[in-house]
């Protein structure tokens, strides 16, 4: 608990020394007609929120045992993510360069998670390595996408890790993963204190690609090792994925220029329809507490049950994108 505690104090205390750092050199997110904020904010908090955490996994080596090799691997990816997200905040990268160095680091960590289960190299290995990645591109892609208005991207975060852990103790000996989950959860929930609504910090491309991608290794590094079934992070992170791929499967059938920046996701058009980030966030936590979590967990207690559950969790999202689709 030491450790949690720290992590979250350090987070608030290195986002808010990073606040002030980006106010003086002007680090700022200019409103345009594609924002769902109307003040210049600081943005780029996602660098504290990524060196928080890793010192949080320093202090927990310290305190308790050394890492496993597969979670240096994660910890080292998402230092190389954030450090290009840095990049991409202050100077611009082009999405070609991103997404090469973005696909480069999840085949690595695909390719090093795998040797687990495939103790010599082969086609099954490579393509299922391929398709891992291309996951894991996905989700770190779809974070970035729903990191659009205050509060929720790090709101996720902190509900599914926190959730993941529990589940993953519940399931068996997994200490050190349900350690992991909640470090991030940690990490995120102390740069809450400076972006739920009003914001006055974003996160920027330095936290919330590595934040996907960091979900999504996590969840594959536990059906690799055991620790929890993947369906169950699916469940969890059902909004952010129900909502990103909807709005690209839509946009690419309607011909629009979907690599462009927008705010045509179902999230953005509640904001603005309700006039409220903060109603859009509560309606996250409701959905993640009342509907998503029971049936991860039912995934977890009923096996057998485990499609049906998924089902459960995807058919109203799929409804109400449908719904809100219709609001301007």
């Amino acid at each position: 608990m030491t450790v949690l505690v720290t992590t979250f104090l350090l987070s608030a205390l290195l986002c808010g020394g990073y606040l002030r750092l980006a106010r003086v050199r002007r680090f700022l997110d200019t409103p345009n007609e594609r924002s769902s904020h109307s003040h210049p904010t600081p943005h780029g908090g996602g660098t504290a929120v990524l060196l928080a955490f890793i010192a949080g996994l320093l202090l927990a080596a310290q305190c308790y045992n050394s890492w496993d090799e597969s979670f240096v691997v994660l910890a080292v990816a998402a230092l190389l993510l954030m450090i290009v997200g840095v990049i991409d905040d202050l100077r611009g990268l082009s999405v070609q360069v991103r997404m090469a160095l973005y696909s480069l680091v999840c085949l690595w960590v695909a390719d090093t998670l795998l040797q687990s289960i495939f103790v010599d190299s082969g086609a099954s290995r490579a393509v299922l390595g391929l398709l891992v990645a291309l996951v894991m591109l996905w989700s770190l892609n779809l974070y970035n996408f729903m990191d659009g208005i205050d509060g929720i991207a790090a709101l996720q975060t902190v509900l599914a890790s926190c959730f993941g852990a529990w589940l993953s103790l519940k399931s068996g000996p997994s200490d050190s993963y349900a350690m992991l989950c909640l470090l991030l959860a940690a990490a995120h929930a102390g740069f809450l204190i400076w972006n739920c609504p009003p914001a006055r910090l974003f996160m920027g491309d330095a936290g919330s690609v590595p934040t996907g991608f960091l979900l999504a290794a996590i969840a594959l590094l536990g059906a690799v090792q055991g620790y929890l079934n993947p369906l169950c992070w699916a469940i969890l992170l059902a909004v952010f994925i129900t909502d990103a791929t909807w709005t690209l499967v839509w946009r690419l059938s309607t011909g629009q220029a979907f690599m462009q920046p927008h705010r045509l996701h179902a999230y953005q058009r509640l904001s603005r329809y309700w006039d409220s980030h903060l109603s859009v966030d509560m309606l996250l936590l409701s959905i993640n507490v009342m509907w998503l979590f029971p049936l991860a967990w039912a995934v977890q207690a009923w096996p057998s049950y485990n499609v049906i559950f998924v089902i459960l969790a995807y058919f109203p999202l799929l409804c109400g994108m449908a719904k809100i689709g219709r609001l301007a």
